[in-house]
């Protein structure tokens, strides 16, 4: 065995490792005022927003309009249309995904996400448990914090 071949085989173990953690600590739901049957969901959603929201996928980045989306409004669940954040939180972090320094008081919640081997923290909407994205600690002030958003996860609607 080469070592290229050792390494390989290595990061295939710790990738499915990580997988299986991240489907452990993700198998008990918890209870949202708003669910749904995988069927219900598929009726409701598009593919790519089924994949984002119900299986905690990721647009590609940049694919987004809401990216470049900067008029005064609110961006909401595209599952459930929770008030998530408003456009005078938003900013351009630069990484191809819509972001803002707080959501809403009270719209979202955050859990362990283990799927990349590090730990990150998934946010979710508070009503209906779609995934949404991550945050981050190095947004700007006041908060410091950047919260990741999955474009197709939210819809924006202008004040």
């Amino acid at each position: 065995m080469t070592r290229r071949t050792f390494t390989l085989a290595g990061l295939g173990v710790a990738t499915t490792l990580a997988a299986a953690r991240h489907v452990e600590a993700n198998t008990a739901t918890p209870a949202f005022e708003i669910t749904k049957t995988d069927a219900e969901w598929k009726r409701l959603l598009s593919p790519a927003q089924y994949d984002v929201l119900r299986n905690h996928g990721t647009e590609r980045a940049g694919s987004s309009p809401l990216n470049k989306t900067y008029a005064a409004g609110e961006y909401r669940c595209a599952g459930c249309a929770l008030p998530l954040f408003s456009s005078a939180t938003k900013y351009d972090s630069g990484t191809g995904w819509p972001s803002f320094y707080a959501p809403l008081d009270g719209a979202v919640g955050t859990s362990t996400d283990t799927a990349l081997i590090y730990e990150r923290t998934e946010v979710h909407c508070r009503r209906c448990g779609g995934h949404l994205g991550h945050v981050f600690d190095d947004g700007p002030e006041p908060t410091g914090l950047r919260y990741c958003m999955n474009g197709i996860a939210l819809a924006f609607v202008p004040r």
